[in-house]
């Protein structure tokens, strides 16, 4: 949730409530601050415009104990497109910077070139129930998944193929569903924060690398039940068995660098549904790489496609440092 801080007399908003820091993570996760930085630009347009483009960069890890400013520049208003910048600053520093465009509905006119890509046919042959549930290993005692989405990952069908080539799958919904009050911009602001959900996490799963923080050489060492969930975890995130990470390069480092969405029909997002993602890498080297990320509803419509690059660093050997 966002507040105004009209006190300033200026487009300055600031979260309610903290933000979530997943397990492990450097600090909170991006998509939240994602979701609110489109949150506070949507506060600052006129009702018939929507957004269709959004570009932002990762500056330093966010503190969730911290509140955090929106600062929202009004850039330019146009009959038919409308630019905003948003700094969201923790400090008295910038933690993460955007740009986004809305467009105006409709102004396109009625005559327009239309296409769209297709959902992959077999995905609805992993789709989850309505009524899924998570798998009970996740809520064990001191492990419980706090996150405000669920996931529901696809098993990988290109494990032969080579890394450019493969698709990773996975269907996303916030949890409970979105009140009406929020209207389409709520939804908009999740599909938002869903999106950078396992992102740049991509490349580690095409090209097959440990990258948990226990060292794959002591998970013999772990306590039987701590090994039995990591387990677990990598099967239902369709890793595979941790046996077959043996000999294998290790992450070292994984963090985004920046995050585009480009969103194609933002009256029909509900994010509260069931919505199918692809993603595939068509570049890693030099200690980065790039994702593209295709988000569809349950029934095939093309609602956004997306674009992250991250630091992607392996653990070095001995040999490779000399």
């Amino acid at each position: 949730m966002l507040m105004p801080m009209g006190i300033f007399h200026m487009d300055i908003f600031t979260n309610t409530r903290e933000l979530w820091h997943p397990p492990g993570a450097r600090g909170i996760y991006g998509g939240a601050v994602i979701a609110q930085t489109l949150a506070a630009a949507q506060r600052t347009v006129p009702p018939d415009f929507v957004v269709h483009s959004y570009h932002c960069f990762f500056v330093l890890a966010g503190d969730s104990s911290v509140p955090i400013l929106y600062h929202v520049e009004r850039v330019r208003e146009g009959r038919s497109f409308c630019t905003r910048t948003v700094q969201a600053r923790q400090r008295g520093h910038a933690i993460f910077t955007v740009t986004c465009s809305f467009v105006r509905e409709g102004s396109g006119g009625k005559l327009h070139a239309a296409h769209a890509a297709h959902m992959p046919a077999a995905a609805l042959a992993q789709a989850p129930p309505d009524d899924y549930e998570d798998p009970a290993f996740l809520h064990v005692a001191g492990r419980t998944r706090d996150d405000p989405f669920q996931s529901f990952r696809c098993k990988p069908t290109d494990a032969d193929k080579p890394p450019e080539e493969k698709r990773v799958w996975q269907w996303v919904r916030a949890r409970g569903k979105i009140s009406e009050e929020g209207g389409h911009q709520a939804h908009l602001s999740a599909l938002a924060y869903i999106s950078d959900s396992y992102f740049i996490g991509t490349i580690s799963r095409i090209h097959k690398l440990w990258r948990y923080p226990v060292a794959l050489a002591d998970v013999d060492k772990l306590e039987p039940e701590t090994r039995d969930y990591l387990e677990k975890l990598n099967e239902w995130e369709g890793y595979g068995a941790l046996e077959e990470y043996r000999g294998r390069p290790e992450v070292g480092m994984m963090v985004s660098l920046d995050h585009s969405i480009y969103f194609h029909n933002p009256k029909a997002v509900r994010a509260d549904e069931w919505m199918f993602t692809e993603m595939e890498s068509p570049w890693a080297g030099d200690g980065r790489g790039v994702v593209m990320q295709k988000i569809y509803s349950k029934d095939g419509t093309l609602l956004a496609t997306a674009f992250q690059e991250g630091v992607v660093r392996l653990k070095q050997t001995d040999q490779a440092k000399l």
